[in-house]
């Protein structure tokens, strides 16, 4: 990172939504002009939650964080903002205006930090919602498992999370490594209503790829004028799949450069490709979304044959032997009602082929 001066969006009662997105007419709480970073303060809302009691210094108070340790910003909204039950669980930060941003226009935001918040997160299954909903929660609604981060201090390619391997005992735990990226990046949707924050869409919004970690980008068209960008959902690490229902969800602070794809440039990369698209240091990364699992993943491949072509002029049929020889597709998420899949495809496979639109 450099030392530039850059904006800041913290996160706060008046810059947050719970458990809707940002819609067209909600007001930005930040402007930044296309190819600007800034960095963006997340709140977990695991640890606040109606079912947890709605009170963060008590709750991890019982799991020995001291009141000091916990985040004010978090306590702030615990407290302050207005969530109704049927509102989703996350706290969004924005919408961010991007100006000139127009729709047909794709963003690129591309995650160059994500520095961890806290040193603990929370891991939880609740209401009968995950993967497996008849068998847990195995014991009344919810199920909240506190973990410990272990090493941060040291730098996240060493920092590893600990989780109990029995109930009630902190003795014996299994540790695993922490990657932390950020569940929840979308762009405003047309019109007065805001969507619910929990399915994913074209949009983008809780679209749970853990791909997209440092150093990846993420491709979101363009639906109202200025884009209206926002964040939430921040993790520490998560499987593909996120079967329990959550994945341990911990607070970041997100430094982002936010810049605008023109409306015919996005044609030469992404073609007739639809929602939000994926760039790694090593994938290309096509996504689908259905309630549906099996069409989630056929309009991953959808997707993953209109980026190959437009991005590298490959046939279709070429491309779908392509696909099935060398291409993985992952199950992103399994239990945001609108399931995930997306596809990882190498860019080291095409590193011969001249002129492409990715060079």
């Amino acid at each position: 990172m450099t030392g530039a001066t850059r904006q800041h969006l913290s996160a706060s009662v008046s810059t947050t939504l719970w458990g809707r997105l940002p819609c067209a007419d909600d007001t930005a709480v930040l402007t930044v002009d296309p190819g600007e970073q800034v960095s963006v303060d997340t709140v977990s809302h695991e640890g606040i939650m109606e079912d947890q009691g709605r009170d963060p210094v008590a709750f991890f108070g019982s799991h020995g964080v001291p009141r000091e340790d916990v985040l004010a910003d978090t306590v702030a909204i615990a407290s302050g903002a207005h969530r109704t039950p049927v509102d989703g669980p996350h706290i969004v930060t924005g919408p961010i205006e991007v100006r000139g941003a127009a729709v047909g226009d794709y963003l690129a935001v591309r995650v160059d930090e994500l520095v961890p918040r806290t040193s603990y997160g929370v891991i939880s299954s609740r209401h009968a919602k995950g993967l497996l909903p008849s068998r847990f929660p195995a014991d009344g609604k919810l199920t909240s498992i506190f973990c410990s981060v272990l090493g941060a201090a040291d730098g996240l390619a060493t920092a590893q999370a600990a989780l109990p391997l029995t109930t009630g005992s902190a003795d014996r735990r299994v540790r695993f490594p922490i990657a932390p990226f950020l569940g929840l990046m979308g762009v405003a949707t047309p019109g007065s209503s805001r969507l619910h924050s929990t399915p994913p869409g074209e949009h983008g919004g809780n679209i749970d790829i853990s791909l997209l970690r440092e150093g990846s980008t993420l491709y979101l068209p363009v639906q109202i004028p200025g884009a209206g960008f926002y964040i939430g959902d921040p993790h520490f690490a998560q499987g593909n799949g996120e079967i329990s229902l959550t994945a341990l969800e911990a607070p970041l602070r997100a430094t982002l450069t936010i810049d605008v794809i023109p409306r015919q440039r996005a044609i030469e990369l992404f073609g007739d490709a639809r929602g939000p698209v994926a760039r790694t240091p090593d994938y290309l990364v096509p996504t689908g979304l259905d309630t549906d699992l099996d069409e989630a993943v056929a309009k991953c491949a959808r997707n993953a044959l209109h980026l190959l072509k437009a991005s590298f002029g490959m046939d279709h049929e070429l491309a779908y032997a392509y696909l099935s020889a060398a291409t993985d597709f992952d199950i992103s998420q399994v239990v945001d009602v609108v399931k995930g899949v997306h596809a990882r495809i190498r860019l080291a496979d095409f590193a011969l082929v001249e002129g492409h639109a990715w060079r």
